[in-house]
């Protein structure tokens, strides 16, 4: 008998995924998925149509989002979050800061960029979507449009990575206060690809502790950039602090070679992701 399958991670143009949110949700059915979540980057406007989609294909849909943090030694942390309430006002004056903040940002490094390579800001808006808040991934794709790199994998290892010349910070929400604006907004949040090294600098015990104290609910295990022994000790953690672990492809498309159901996480943590959200409600197809 087979237990059911849920990909709790995935992208679509309404962030820096290559496919409408109707598409991800059908890309989810083709692989053979019971369900998913769409968590695009600090937005929740791919909802209604990835709602949609699943009631055509019978799929069930968690309405999610993924929450770009910074914490205070200016490591990058992403925070999944589960059946908030989209209108919550704190959390969207949240997101809207850090919405603001990426669109400076991009726009300062493709004026570096544009020292060097013959790309433009016009450009670079060309491969975001109408309502996108244009990032780093498109960037990305503009430096592939124009030869300077083969795939976005390259861009981000090479050119676009931190410590480069083209590279600018920006601002974003501490994880820990970002965990309490989930929960205050009735979402479930979990900490994602929480031990993904060759990302760059992960945060500390202490971060992690603290977010476990203003209410993390889980811990995204299963990813393929969580190396295999941080697996088991991100299961050893969850356990220990009472989280529940998720397995999820975290797809894009083809702006990553993510694919979709590549791990996924089964009913009894969908059921308790389920019961914990108060803010936004599953939708069964």
């Amino acid at each position: 008998m087979s237990t059911a399958r849920y990909d709790l991670h995935t992208h679509s143009t309404e962030s820096d995924g290559t496919e409408p949110a109707a598409d991800v949700v059908h890309a989810a059915a083709l692989a053979g998925l019971d369900g998913l979540a769409l968590t695009d980057h600090d937005t929740t406007a791919g909802w209604a149509a990835a709602a949609d989609a699943a009631r055509e294909t019978g799929l069930l849909l968690v309405p999610g989002m993924e929450m770009s943090c910074m914490a205070a030694d200016g490591t990058s942390v992403h925070l999944l979050s589960y059946l908030h309430d989209p209108a919550d006002p704190s959390l969207l004056a949240e997101l809207g800061a850090s919405r603001d903040a990426r669109l400076t940002r991009a726009q300062s490094m493709t004026d570096r960029l544009a020292e060097d390579f013959p790309i433009t800001w016009d450009l670079v808006r060309e491969h975001a979507s109408e309502n996108a808040t244009i990032g780093r991934p498109h960037i990305a794709d503009a430096l592939v449009t124009i030869g300077a790199v083969p795939d976005r994998s390259a861009a981000f290892s090479s050119i676009l990575r931190g410590g480069s010349k083209y590279y600018v910070p920006h601002y974003a929400v501490d994880p820990v206060e970002a965990v309490r604006l989930v929960r205050a907004a009735g979402g479930v949040p979990v900490f994602a690809h929480p031990r993904a090294r060759l990302r760059g600098r992960i945060v500390g015990d202490d971060v992690l502790e603290a977010m476990i104290e203003a209410g993390l609910a889980g811990l995204e295990a299963d990813h393929r950039d969580n190396p295999e022994q941080e697996r088991t000790w991100l299961r050893e953690t969850a356990t220990r602090h009472g989280l529940f672990v998720t397995g999820s492809s975290d797809y894009h498309g083809a702006g990553k070679p993510n694919l979709i159901g590549e791990f996924t996480t089964g009913p009894e943590v969908l059921a308790e992701i389920e019961h914990q959200g108060t803010g936004a409600a599953v939708v069964r197809g």
